[in-house]
């Protein structure tokens, strides 16, 4: 039998960490050529949006969207529930319903036993179980470093597609789980997490992003995005590029997930934090003065993150209400869009 060995020791990264830089990607993106005009592919690549939307008829619209990494965690079966939340939020954060997916497996075959790539498969299955949809099929390969991720499909009205461009002046921005992911992530790797931080680490990026499909019936919700692994401003400085506008993200109003913040004052992060900071800090103004390791929590690659929703300050309570009933208890008002250029001012 194949000794087990730690899935994240197979690694040279993991979960939404492995991530390209988002000016990496914009470099290689910006060589592809443009494709043709369909009329019925409603949402493209125009503004790195959450997923793709294709006009079915009059009542439906297809959103399809893919996600992948290689292993965050060392358990087989929550590395697969991790992969397959985060893979199903593209689909909750253009507001639509998942209706089913299929799996991607690339397993370094004789490092890792049958049984722990089995688990993998079994954790994401069971999540979407949960989310109440089937995994149909998939394709798997042999390679070097594990992975792991879903195609997702999901259904939406066309009139009720929620993007990453349409959020207002004026709108309120909320923000469905905590912060500091990637920094437990790196302090479990670093054998320096604690049980509660572990703990917090499985909740968080186990818990589906279910609200995304009820947004289209809340009035005043304009815009959402999901929080993964260009962090908390770099998917906020997406929305504001979409729309035309800036935003203020208020400092310390994000919640942290247990532990973050001791972890961060100690020097724990990702380099992909880093990353994120050099591909975008020119477009977001600090106040004088701010820790780094603020900032650095404010880049941090959410996997598994939560929703980020520009809505009207009235519709908040209503939101914010379903989302406690959910179990989304980590929300919180975390800024605000306001008239400007694309840049993020933090205060």
């Amino acid at each position: 039998m194949t000794q087990q060995v730690r899935l994240t020791d197979l690694a040279h990264g993991g979960g939404c960490g492995c991530k390209l830089a988002p000016a990496v990607l914009r470099d290689i993106l910006a060589g592809v050529p443009q494709a043709a005009l369909f009329p019925n592919l409603m949402v493209g690549t125009e503004t790195s949006d959450d997923a793709a939307v294709w006009r079915l008829n009059d009542q439906q619209a297809l959103v399809a969207t893919t996600d992948f990494f290689m292993p965050v965690v060392d358990d087989p079966f929550d590395f697969g529930r991790i992969a397959a939340t985060n893979a199903i939020s593209d689909v909750y954060a253009m507001g639509a319903t998942p209706i089913f997916a299929l799996a991607i497996v690339g397993m370094p075959i004789g490092k890792l036993s049958t049984d722990q790539i089995s688990a993998i498969l079994a954790g994401g299955a069971a999540v979407c179980a949960e989310a109440g949809i089937p995994v149909a099929g998939g394709h798997s390969i042999d390679s070097v470093e594990p992975i792991y991720g879903l195609v997702a499909m999901g259904l939406v009205h066309p009139d009720k597609v929620l993007t990453n461009r349409t959020a207002r002046p004026g709108d309120v921005l909320l923000l469905t789980k905590g912060l500091g992911v990637g920094v437990l992530s790196a302090g479990f790797k670093q054998e320096r997490l604690a049980p509660e931080g572990y703990a917090a680490l499985i909740a968080s990026t186990t818990q589906l992003n279910r609200i995304g499909a009820e947004l289209a019936g809340f009035a005043g919700v304009h815009a959402a995005t999901d929080v993964t692994g260009f962090g908390l401003l770099g998917h906020a400085l997406e929305m504001c590029r979409g729309a035309g506008v800036s935003a203020e993200i208020q400092a310390g109003a994000p919640i942290l997930l247990d532990g973050v913040e001791a972890l961060a004052r100690s020097g724990v992060r990702t380099g992909a934090s880093g990353r994120n900071w050099a591909s975008y800090g020119e477009a977001v103004v600090l106040p004088e003065g701010f820790d780094d390791w603020r900032r650095d929590i404010l880049c941090d690659p959410q996997t598994s993150g939560g929703l980020l929703i520009a809505l009207s300050p009235e519709a908040v309570p209503q939101v914010m209400a379903r989302l406690v009933e959910l179990g989304a208890t980590a929300a919180a008002v975390v800024g605000r869009i306001v008239e400007g250029p694309p840049e993020i001012r933090v205060v």
